[in-house]
């Protein structure tokens, strides 16, 4: 049921009309926590319409952990990406601690940007509550650990020295796991949680967790992001 609402959609969704050519940039998608890469198709057909060339990466995050991914499933698309001028990243919630992991020792051309989509870069108070969860571990395996407020991995990563944007929900079908939350929060992590230090642009949009990756304004803000380095924030 969850990739036919992906594949509707994806469909349903308009592609947006930008006519610039940044092929000699390529934009690496991310997905999150126990999804799949076609839940960025949407994303990553907005950013071939706007002429981007892309990579978006699919894992298995049941059986690795965050260092692995990064250092396999990660490093081995980046590799294929080493003649562009540029390499992008958007990621989808785990995905971003994927990246910034990968960026601890790693570096990417000048110029090169991030932007996250609700990324739980302190962590998530879901993966807190589950901490002792059996049925939790069984979906999510040693990873969803790695998610907790108070993990060890989240608090040895250090800033990242290249321009980074998120993008941030703020609604929830959830009221239980909102229940859980502090603050403002999509259904899985509180907004005030997505936030990075060293973040040049934050923007909050009126939408869910899962449902952000097909959102056509986050689309839209991606990509002027990339361009510009800045979002695009509504006049108050």
């Amino acid at each position: 049921m969850r990739y036919l609402l992906i594949l509707f959609l994806f469909i349903s969704g308009c592609a947006m009309n930008i006519s610039a050519d940044y092929k000699d940039e390529c934009v690496i998608l991310l997905h999150g926590l126990g999804d799949v890469k076609l839940s960025m198709n949407k994303l990553e057909y907005n950013l071939r319409k706007a002429g981007y060339s892309t990579k978006n990466v699919g894992y298995d995050s049941n059986d690795k952990k965050i260092e692995l991914i990064s250092e396999e499933d990660l490093a081995s698309v980046i590799k294929q990406c080493k003649y562009y001028k540029k390499i992008h990243f958007v990621t989808h919630s785990m995905g971003g601690l994927i990246v910034r992991y990968y960026l601890q020792n790693n570096k990417l051309p000048n110029g090169s940007r991030l932007v996250m989509l609700s990324p739980p870069n302190k962590g998530s108070g879901i993966a807190d509550y589950f901490e002792n969860s059996k049925i939790y571990e069984l979906f999510y395996g040693k990873v969803g650990k790695e998610l907790q407020t108070d993990s060890q991995l989240i608090h040895t990563l250090s800033k990242i020295d290249y321009e980074v944007g998120i993008i941030a929900g703020n609604k929830s079908t959830n009221p239980f796991f909102s229940s859980i939350l502090q603050g403002e929060d999509d259904g899985r992590v509180a907004v005030e949680n997505m936030k990075l230090d060293e973040m040049i642009d934050f923007i909050i949009i009126p939408t869910t967790h899962l449902l952000i990756k097909y959102n056509n304004d986050v689309a839209k803000q991606t990509i002027l992001f990339l361009k510009n380095g800045k979002f695009d924030h509504p006049q108050k």
